[in-house]
């Protein structure tokens, strides 16, 4: 019986060794330094940049090393980026996902090769609930998009109490914000009352000012009496201000986002409000959760986590201090 006994505990010794002889284990969370992957977006782009600024002075801070790639807006090629952190062993991944039905199969391979992986600025898998997020991430951290819509839908009211013609500009095509930040946006609308206010245009102004100035220019074509367009981003909130004044058009303009533009114009009055985004705080918030989870400070199940988005106008402009 000692025989076996001792013959099972030198199979199992051997069995050790050779795992932490291969080139595919990982050692123990927090027992070396740590690297997290940051698949992102398209870091030409302000708001994703400013993820990645915040991402990479709390990653210094807590002696982290951060592996910063970016798509530039390329499916294909932020998939072949967490297919590289993938290969590379990181110890976790942040993705900052291009589209949920995507995202959901690259989640996939990162937990298959038993490397924990999040969503910052969005979420994985098509028509799910934000508050259910997808089984095989560690977390979701985001603005609360719907929300977002519904705060400038508030704001809404008050910039058009007597009600009247609005016009809705998305971004490109494809997005899911074009949605979520749409849907409590109109309903808060018809919750004044039944006809009050008529959403009669929408245009996709493709995340820049320069569309989202085309875009207000097609609506007020083909109506004029607009009384306020509603610009999913600030960007084009701000393009859209160029389009109404040249029009010589009355039209009150609400964006998302507390950019800096989007900030400066509501000081200068060109816009009436914006969401207040922080995009730097977010990206410092990723790393720090992704840390907690390595180091097994983070026992809690899956969840969505949301920051703190307010409402911003003229009269608290200066509680919003741009982040990109």
């Amino acid at each position: 019986m000692k025989a076996r006994v001792l013959a099972a505990v030198a199979a199992g010794s051997a069995l050790l060794l050779a795992a932490c002889d291969s080139p595919d284990a990982q050692p123990p969370a927090g027992s070396g330094p740590l690297t997290i992957g940051l698949a992102n977006q398209q870091e030409s782009v302000t708001f994703p940049a400013a993820i990645t600024k915040g991402a990479k002075e709390k990653a210094a801070q807590l002696g982290i090393k951060l592996v910063d790639l970016d798509s530039q807006g390329d499916q294909q090629k932020q998939a072949g980026q967490v297919q590289d952190l993938i290969a590379q062993r990181v110890s976790g991944i942040l993705l900052v996902p291009l589209s949920p039905g995507p995202a959901q199969a690259l989640a996939d391979q990162a937990d298959a090769a038993g490397i924990p992986v999040a969503t910052v600025h969005g979420y994985v898998g098509a028509d799910r609930e934000v508050s259910d997020p997808y089984r095989k991430l560690k977390f979701v951290l985001d603005e609360n998009e719907a929300a977002a819509g519904g705060t400038a839908g508030k704001m809404a009211l008050d910039a058009l109490p007597q009600g009247g013609k609005v016009a809705v500009i998305t971004g490109a095509a494809g997005f899911v914000e074009n949605t979520t930040r749409v849907t409590k946006f109109r309903a808060a609308l018809d919750g004044a009352g039944a006809g009050k206010y008529q959403v009669v245009a929408t245009q996709p102004g493709n995340w820049t000012k320069q569309d989202g100035q085309s875009a207000c220019q097609n609506v007020l074509a083909g109506n004029p009496g607009i009384g306020l367009f509603y610009a999913i981003s600030d960007d084009m909130a701000v393009g859209c201000s160029a389009a109404v004044k040249a029009a010589g058009s009355s039209a009150k303009i609400i964006g998302v986002g507390g950019s800096a533009s989007g900030i400066a114009a509501i000081k200068t009055g060109d816009l009436f409000g914006t969401v207040c985004y922080k995009p730097h705080d977010e990206g410092a918030m990723a790393v720090q959760m992704m840390h907690d989870v390595l180091t097994g400070k983070a026992a809690t199940p899956p969840k969505t986590t949301f920051y703190d988005t307010p409402g911003i106008t003229g009269a608290n402009v200066g509680s919003c201090v741009p982040q990109w």
